[in-house]
This record gives C-alpha cells, sequence and structure tokens, in this order.
C-alpha cells in the first residue's frame, strides 16, 4: 500500500504541475491575473506533494521494503540508517525524483517572492521552471518509477507497479543488494547533492532570462534578480565537483582527484559557462553591454546542465559515474533539442532589442579584459565538449567507441588555464571604459616584481622545470595582485576613517561583499592552481611485491612492508585486508601506514582504501594492489608522491568562504535601480 500510495502522489504532483504550465500560459495570454494566481498556487503545491512521496520512498528505504526493485538494488540490512537514506539519490529513479524535488521546492521558493514589480515575468517564470520539473516528473512516472514492486508470476519474478497478472503475488527477496561500496564514502553523501543543487539552481536563471525575452525586458532587471541564485549555483556546483575530486583521490585508487572522465566533464562544462557568465553580467550591470552574449550563455548552461544529466542516466558513455543504460536517453535528446531550439528562437526574435547601450572603446578596460576572460572559458568548454561527444561520433561513422584520453585535454586546456589565471591577476586592475598599458604597468609593477622574486626562490630550491615555474610565476603574480588590492582598499579606508587596519578590512569587504568575496575566490583558484600543477608536473609513482621487511624507494621516501591482516565485519558485509607499511624520509622514522582493501560480499565489488600521508609540501599515498593468503608471502604496493596537492584543499575551502561573502549582495535587489533602455521604454508604453 506504501508503494501504491507514493506512486499516486507522484501521479497528482505530475498533473498538478501540468496544470500549473497551463494555467500560466493562458494566464499570460489572456492577461488573466486569477489565472496566473492559481498557476503560483498549484506550483507552491507540488513541492508538498512531492516532498510526501520522497518521505514515503524514504521509509521504505530505511525500513527493508524489499519488494520494492528500487529498495531491492540501493539498499540492503547492513547498510547504516544514514546510508539507506542517502541511497536515494544513489540509484537512477530515485535520483530523477530527488532532482524533481529540489526543481520543485526551488520553483516554489521564486514564487513566494515578492512580483509588484515583476509581475510580467511570474507566468512565465512558472512556465519554464514547470515544464522542466514536468519532464523529470515524466520520466519517473513513465519509465524510472522508484515504486515498482516484485510480484511472483509461473516464469518467476517480475517488476511491475501493479499485478501483471491476475493471481500474482508480491515477492520479498530476504534481502538487497546494497548500495555500490563506491557510493558509501562520506564525500559521495554529499557530492551528489551539491551537483543537483547546483544543476537545479541555474534553471532559475535561465527561467528568468527566458521570461524577460518573452516579455521584452532588455533591461538588466532579471539578472539583478537572479544574482543570488547564480551565485548559490555556482557556490554548490563548485562545491560538488571539489568533493567528486576528493572522493576520486581517498576512494578509486588512481593517485589522483581528477580523470578526465566524460561524466566528470559533463558536470564541469555548466561550471564553465555558469562562471563566464558571473562575469559577463557585471559588464551588463554597468556598461550595458553584452546583452545578446549573457543570454547565450544562460542558455548554454541549462542546456548544458540537462545534457550533463543526460549522459550520466542514458547509459551511452562508459564512466564509473554513470548509470546503467536506461531507455530515457532519447527523451532527454528530445528534451534538450526542443528547449534549446525554442530558446535560441526567442533569442533571434529578440535580437534587435538586445543592442548594447554603449560601446567598447579599449582593448584594457574591464569590460574588454571579461570578454576575453569568457572567450577562454568557451575555448576550454569547446575541447571539453568535443572530447566528450567525440566517443559517440566515432560510434555513429565507424561503429567503434573511441575514448578521448586525459593527455588530449591536458595538453589543449592547460594554455587556457595559465591564460585564465593571468587575467583573473590584471582584470580588477582596468578600469569600466578605458585603461592603458601605462595604468595598468602602474597597478602590477610591485606585484610583478615580487613573483620574480618567488620565481628566482623557487628556481634555487625547488624546480628548473620551465613549465612550472612559469605556472608557479603567474600563480604568485595573481595572489600578489589580489593581496595588495586588499591592502590599498584597506590603507584608503584606514586614511580617511581613521580604523585599525583589520578593521578597515573587514568593512571594506562587509560594504562591498561582491567585489571582495571576488577577490577571495581569486586567491582560492591561485592556491588550487599551485596543487594542480605539483601533481600533474611533479607527481611520481612506483609498484612492486614486497616481502614482510622489504622496502620501495620513492621520492626521498622508503616503505617497508611490515604485516597483514584480514577479517569479516559480519554485521556490514564486508571482509577487511588492511597492511601496516612503515615510512622512513632520508633514514628518519615518519610513522606507519594503513592501506587497505574492503571487500563488500552483497555486491561483489572491492573498494580501495589508501595509507595517506599529508604535508604542505607532499601526499605519501600508498595503495594496497593485491596480497597472498599468507603475510610473509608478500603483498604488492602501488605508490604514489603528489607534490603540493593539499594546496588543492586548502584552496577549495577558501573558495568557499569568498562564494559566502560574493553570494551576499550588498543591496536589496527590490531596491536596486534598473537600467532604463530604449527598447524597455517602447515595451512599457506598447503595454
Amino acid at each position: 500500500m506504501l508503494a501504491e500510495f507514493g506512486y499516486g502522489v507522484l501521479v497528482v504532483t505530475f498533473l498538478v504541475t501540468i496544470y500549473s504550465v497551463i494555467a500560466a500560459y493562458y494566464g499570460a495570454r489572456t492577461k488573466s491575473t486569477k489565472l496566473v494566481e492559481s498557476a503560483r498556487r498549484a506550483m507552491l503545491l507540488t513541492f508538498p506533494l512531492i516532498s510526501v512521496s520522497a518521505a514515503t520512498l524514504i521509509y521504505l528505504l530505511v525500513n527493508n521494503h524489499y519488494e520494492v526493485s528500487f529498495v531491492y538494488e540501493v539498499t540492503s540490512r547492513s547498510m547504516p540508517t544514514y546510508l539507506k537514506i542517502t541511497a536515494w539519490w544513489g540509484g537512477q529513479s530515485g535520483s530523477l525524483v530527488f532532482w524533481a524535488f529540489l526543481l520543485s521546492g526551488f520553483t516554489s521558493a521564486v514564487t513566494l517572492r515578492k512580483w509588484d514589480r515583476d509581475i510580467e515575468f511570474l507566468p512565465w517564470v512558472i512556465v519554464v521552471c514547470g515544464i522542466t520539473v514536468t519532464f523529470f516528473l515524466g520520466l519517473v512516472v513513465f519509465y524510472e518509477n522508484p515504486f515498482t514492486r516484485f510480484w511472483q508470476v509461473a516464469g518467476g519474478v517480475e517488476p511491475s507497479m501493479f499485478a501483471p497478472i491476475a493471481g500474482a503475488q508480491l515477492f520479498t527477496p530476504a534481502d538487497g543488494r546494497g548500495l555500490n561500496p563506491l557510493l558509501r564514502h562520506p564525500g559521495m553523501v554529499i557530492h551528489p547533492p551539491m551537483l543537483y543543487l547546483g544543476f537545479v539552481s541555474f534553471v532559475i536563471p535561465y527561467a528568468f532570462a527566458i521570461a524577460a525575452l518573452i516579455t521584452g525586458r532588455t533591461d538588466d532587471r532579471w539578472i539583478r534578480l537572479t544574482r543570488r541564485w547564480t551565485l548559490w549555483a555556482w557556490l554548490f556546483l563548485s562545491f560538488g565537483l571539489v568533493l567528486g575530486g576528493r572522493w576520486a583521490y581517498d576512494v578509486l585508487g588512481w593517485g589522483g582527484y581528477w580523470g578526465w572522465d566524460p561524466v566528470e566533464i559533463a558536470a564541469f562544462m555548466p561550471w564553465l559557462t555558469g562562471t563566464a557568465f558571473l562575469h559577463s553580467v557585471m559588464i551588463q550591470e554597468k556598461r550595458g553591454l553584452l546583452k545578446h552574449w549573457n543570454m547565450i550563455l544562460v542558455i548554454l548552461t541549462y542546456s548544458l546542465v540537462i545534457f550533463g544529466t543526460f549522459l550520466t542516466r542514458s547509459g551511452v558513455l562508459s564512466s564509473v559515474h554513470a548509470f546503467a543504460e536506461s531507455a530515457i536517453g532519447p527523451l532527454f535528446f528530445i528534451f534538450i533539442g526542443v528547449s534549446f531550439v525554442a530558446a535560441i528562437a526567442l533569442l533571434i526574435w529578440r535580437w534587435p532589442e538586445l543592442r548594447g547601450e554603449t560601446e567598447m572603446k579599449s582593448m584594457l578596460s574591464r569590460e574588454a579584459l571579461f570578454l576575453l576572460n569568457n572567450l577562454l572559458f568557451m575555448g576550454i568548454l569547446v575541447i571539453c565538449f568535443w572530447g566528450v561527444i567525440f566517443p559517440l561520433i566515432s560510434e555513429l561513422f565507424t561503429g567503434q567507441k573511441v575514448t578521448v584520453g586525459p593527455p588530449f585535454y591536458e595538453r589543449a586546456t592547460a594554455p587556457l588555464f595559465s591564460a585564465l589565471l593571468f587575467l583573473m591577476a590584471i582584470a580588477p586592475l582596468s578600469a569600466w571604459g578605458h585603461s592603458t598599458i601605462q595604468t595598468l604597468g602602474r597597478s602590477m609593477w610591485k606585484s610583478a616584481i615580487a613573483a620574480a622574486v618567488v620565481t628566482v626562490i623557487l628556481f634555487i630550491t625547488f624546480t628548473q622545470n620551465i613549465g612550472a615555474l612559469v605556472g608557479f610565476t603567474i600563480v604568485a603574480f595573481a595572489i600578489f595582485i589580489t593581496l595588495q588590492e586588499f591592502w590599498r582598499g584597506a590603507r584608503a579606508r584606514q586614511k580617511t576613517q581613521g580604523e585599525g587596519f583589520f578593521t578597515a578590512l573587514a568593512r571594506l569587504t562587509s560594504r562591498n561583499r561582491r567585489r571582495y568575496g571576488g577577490y577571495i575566490i581569486h586567491i582560492s583558484m591561485a592556491l588550487m592552481a599551485i596543487g594542480i600543477l605539483g601533481i600533474e608536473i611533479f607527481q611520481s609513482e612506483t609498484q612492486g611485491t614486497l616481502a614482510q621487511g622489504e622496502a620501495l624507494d620513492i621520492a626521498g621516501y622508503t616503505v617497508e612492508y611490515r604485516e597483514l591482516a584480514s577479517w569479516d565485519n559480519a554485521g556490514e558485509g564486508v571482509n577487511y585486508t588492511r597492511a601496516v607499511v612503515d615510512v622512513f624520509k632520508d633514514g628518519i622514522y615518519l610513522g606507519e601506514l594503513n592501506p587497505r582493501i574492503d571487500y563488500y560480499a552483497e555486491a561483489q565489488q572491492n573498494m580501495t582504501i589508501p595509507g595517506n600521508r599529508s604535508t604542505l609540501r607532499d601526499d605519501l599515498y600508498v595503495l594496497l594492489v593485491d596480497w597472498q593468503p599468507v603475510s610473509s608471502m608478500g603483498a604488492t604496493f602501488k605508490i604514489y608522491v603528489n607534490p603540493l596537492v593539499n594546496w588543492l584543499w586548502i584552496g577549495s575551502l577558501l573558495f568557499l568562504v569568498g562564494i559566502l561573502v560574493a553570494a551576499w549582495p550588498d543591496k536589496d535587489p527590490e531596491n536596486e535601480p534598473v537600467r532604463v533602455t530604449r527598447s524597455s521604454r517602447q515595451t512599457s508604453a506598447a503595454d
């Protein structure tokens, strides 16, 4: 009965969402405020409805209702309760419900805001968000139902929502398969929700952009209204990518954090366009430029969000991150195509009304450098998109799926990322409207000298690798320039307000959170770049089979195999095999590490847990690859030394701080003035 109830609520939610879309559309066309209000209330109703269905699914997961096929596939009796709850998004059908749940919640939150000043946007925001929710709910109701049950029939057991034939009896397995061991890592408990939150949040700016195109509002009002949504979407998506990298580093056993896996890239591509959009909208707000470009970016971001969801759920790509092959792939493809074509058609229709209000007059102005920044992001996007779809194209024309490997991405994107880091440093120094080489030079010469000093020190003490030195020079330059901006602003406030330096710095940041939060993000990105340069250029690895007492040497470390033990945890259904190795550095004993392999009997799958010794200088990363039944006969270890990689995680934490600072606008968008354009005045007069 519970499964039937949960499914029934999903069907009702689906129908209510369809009504909301239709009522909002006709309300907008007929200018009926009653219909629009009815649509708004219907959309508000979808969230509690889908919450009831989600709560029912969670209850089934937690209470071991293995007659439900989804519960059987993702849980088992040995799993702790918190993992049973998070298994909600650990499988195909549950994750689609989670997607729809989040988007319904966000859309409901948007419709609760004050609409007095922007009432013409309301019905179209409901239409766009409602169509997206309807699509995902339709997938769940008709194709990926998480409430499908097992039925005993003459030919065996058959999954179906209702009894497939008269007399069929519910079948309840004794236990479930259990969640994929790779998904039991704490990072994977948080990583998917963060990505989903990022994906779903970007739907809101897209909905306002489409509403602006439909209504002919060519001012920057829609950008101001969605600023918080865009920043939070970027925060969630960024944090999700970082958590995914940490999960890969801790569990997958490849000694790194990023493998240019197709599904990793599918999540990375909307981050690229979203980042470009965040920079580009500032140009429209400040100078009234790039209106066409901003629309293109937000349309691309939405399309890439749906495309990324499609790639993980269609089965068209082989990936450790992807779900199994599914019939919903073509439906995703059709939805992406229709929504993209419709959005581009709207943009073409409004193209003449989106002309810029001024012109770029200096190639070194801030808006010109921001535009160059955007083009670099688009260059990286093209490389990533081509790498992801190339296997599909090769299979279509040759019958063989040829995968593009990490070397392609690394060689193609490295110069673009370096240029982005350099632009990140100098763009804040340029002025809106006009800048010259002389003014930029006066602002940056001190930081350039400091970066050169750092480079010389690194050349003498750390490396003579030219590529690494160029990278570290750019990183140091970016950090010094950004710190110089903090220093300059705080010193100016000290002089005018008579405050202490740290008080002036705190108040300066609080008065202009968006700007100085952005500077914190710039510093965090530079710190992350240190970690990326370290592991990409200087990583060392070795592998060998050792008897007890034997050792491997790598990058100044000596790793000596001491012993190995194996035992079962019957309550969790896991067999643990753990090695003990002693670590020495230049003959000095540093301690022991415990790499292990966990074997999950129910899933018949291993999970590799590295032994890891971390310092700011490097990570010693030891993997147990294989072993003999008798520990004295030997065990095989793979060892990595990853220089500077922990700066990546330090930068990630600072990145979170920067976004939290920047995501709090200095003004409430309700009170911000709107840039009035000629086309806006014409539209208002026509209304």
